[in-house]
């Protein structure tokens, strides 16, 4: 037997990496790093197939998601914000599409990059995609972008927050308002305080919430769009309703207001927890050296500017006593 015959074929690879990445011990990151790397060596096995499995992974994770929210703490700590926050969301949504036109980068992935910037990262963009039926590749892109600004904040935060004598109060509060995921919001505000640490938890808690209203409004956007086409003549292509995000939503309630089940509720969010790593692995082994030349390097740079303007202005705000918890 050859050296080459003794590689495993890449769909022993492919399976064999998957049931890794769904086993709970690889993080989101390393698992879409996994994925493209994957992606970038190996001719992939089932490209039609790993398609069709990431939709429904991601709904059925984003679901799941929903039995870790405590609607009563986060609506409490969303209250005294949520003009602000509404603004805020609505201003970086806007700054990001403005961005990506500017760019020239496709609709789709544009949209999602400047949602997971506006309200809580891969989770935005894991509600999101299926809504406007964004393809492997853009999501690949924007998750990609997501989470290596990520990996950046988790290290680079509580060294400024450090330098500039931010008290925990308000470090939690700038972690939760420019980090875009809510497990490097834990991770940063951890290391600066445990009182960061509940600010920051709570605060990127209520954020999360607008994932709802703006699944919703998203897909009467697009539904609306098509109905237009409709009316001129243009063949229009077929909107989903997102019902997932429904069930997100009666998952947090059942999971706040019938606490009888909480050991089990806490399952639920773990599963939704590793489906989410797992699919971010199918999702990475959808972008390779071809998609990567059509996309080229100006999807990070939407994400690094919208992220360094949100970063920065939540920053002044803060340190100004314009916004406080």
């Amino acid at each position: 037997m050859t050296w080459k015959e003794r590689i495993p074929s890449s769909k022993t690879l492919f399976f064999l990496a998957l049931i890794i990445c769904a086993s709970g011990v690889v993080s989101p990151p390393i698992a879409l790093l996994a994925g493209i790397l994957f992606g970038f060596t190996l001719e992939h096995p089932f490209p039609k197939d790993s398609s069709r499995l990431a939709k429904v992974l991601l709904q059925v994770s984003v679901v799941a998601l929903g039995f870790g929210m405590n609607l009563q703490q986060v609506l409490h700590a969303g209250s005294s914000g949520f003009l602000y926050t509404a603004g805020t969301i609505a201003a970086t949504l806007s700054l990001g599409l403005f961005l990506g036109k500017l760019l020239s980068i496709d609709g789709k992935a544009s949209f999602l990059i400047a949602a997971g910037t506006a309200i809580c990262g891969g989770s935005a963009i894991a509600a999101l995609s299926p809504i406007t039926e964004s393809n492997e590749e853009e999501i690949s892109v924007s998750m990609g972008t997501v989470f290596l600004l990520n990996s950046v904040a988790l290290f680079l935060f509580p060294s400024i927050g450090s330098a500039m004598h931010l008290t925990q109060n308000q470090f939690g509060l700038w972690a939760a308002l420019a980090i875009h995921d809510t497990s490097s919001v834990v991770g940063a505000a951890a290391k600066y305080g445990p009182q960061a640490l509940m600010i920051g938890t709570t605060v990127k808690l209520a954020r999360a919430l607008w994932i709802v209203p703006v699944s919703l409004i998203t897909a009467a956007v697009i539904r609306a769009r098509e109905q237009r086409n409709t009316a001129i003549g243009t063949d229009p292509a077929r909107v989903k309703v997102p019902w997932f995000i429904l069930f997100f939503c009666l998952a947090s309630v059942i999971a706040t207001y019938i606490p009888r089940f909480a050991p089990a509720y806490s399952s639920f969010n773990h599963m939704g927890r590793v489906a989410l790593v797992a699919t971010l692995f199918v999702i990475g082994t959808g972008l390779n050296r071809r998609t990567l030349r059509q996309v080229g390097p100006r999807p990070l740079i939407q994400g690094i500017v919208l992220w360094i303007i949100a970063g920065t202005l939540s920053f002044y705000l803060i340190e100004h006593g314009w916004i406080a918890v």
